[in-house]
């Protein structure tokens, strides 16, 4: 039986990697399936592989208005919501010294001031049953040089998720987040790093890794989906480390 059978779900940043693996595995069980993308053209590779049934919405997960435009539309086309993944995110590394306001601004808006917007405007279209999954990451919990930015939005989230479920619940929707650890998705490889250092960075996570690999944006898609459907109708307010054993470190 098909686990999500005549639900309906958004997912932000779902036109590659983590999001994509899980549009695909909603679409699998029975959903149906709006993705978020920054472009047209960013979304057209998603579209031919979830075909003409999913919902393909360009949208600036940092920006309140676009996030106010998104929910409008997938509540006018699909009705309601029973799943919202905000999975959309942006990583600058650059070490204290060097990170500008700018920068700041674009990591911050878009990890967690777009995170909250977005859970905001879709309270009116979500379902009573409603499941809200948050991603966050490991940085949450370790020590991040250069990331100190993001890995400080991802903290901001899992405060807010244990915040937000207190307050959803009564109205019978449940929020929870994934905490991704190194996962093989496109993000790592729009550092601008050159690719024999991108290379060795990749190397020497696997050979610290515990489970000696990157994870697969799959692994967390199933993740996603246990969160997702009734399998987890007990679970709130909590956080799912997939990490490979990162964070035990």
């Amino acid at each position: 039986m098909q686990r999500l059978n005549g639900k309906t779900a958004l997912i932000t940043g779902g036109s590659s990697g983590i999001g994509l693996a899980t549009a695909q595995l909603f679409q699998a069980e029975g959903a149906r399936v709006a993705i978020t993308g920054r472009s047209v053209d960013s979304l057209q590779p998603a579209g031919q592989i979830l075909g003409e049934q999913a919902l393909l919405i360009p949208s600036n997960a940092a920006d309140l208005n676009s996030i106010a435009q998104l929910m409008t539309q997938v509540g006018n086309t699909l009705g309601g919501l029973d799943i919202l993944v905000l999975n959309a995110g942006v990583a600058r590394p650059a070490p204290l010294e060097l990170t500008d306001e700018n920068q700041f601004d674009e990591t911050a808006d878009t990890n967690f001031k777009g995170v909250f917007f977005a859970i905001q405007k879709a309270l009116p279209i979500l379902r009573p049953g409603a499941s809200i999954i948050v991603t966050t990451s490991i940085t949450n919990q370790l020590g991040s040089p250069n990331f100190s930015v993001y890995a400080a939005c991802k903290a901001a989230l899992r405060s807010l998720v244990s915040s937000l479920a207190l307050e959803l619940i009564p109205r019978k929707i449940r929020i929870n987040a994934v905490s991704p650890g190194p996962i093989a998705t496109p993000m790592f490889d729009r550092f601008g790093l050159p690719a024999e250092t991108s290379q060795a960075i990749k190397a020497q996570i696997e050979a610290k890794s515990p489970i000696g690999r990157f994870g697969s944006p799959d692994e967390l898609a199933k993740v996603n989906l246990f969160l997702a459907s009734d399998d987890s109708s007990y679970i709130v307010g909590e956080e799912i480390v997939v990490d490979g054993g990162m964070s035990l470190l």
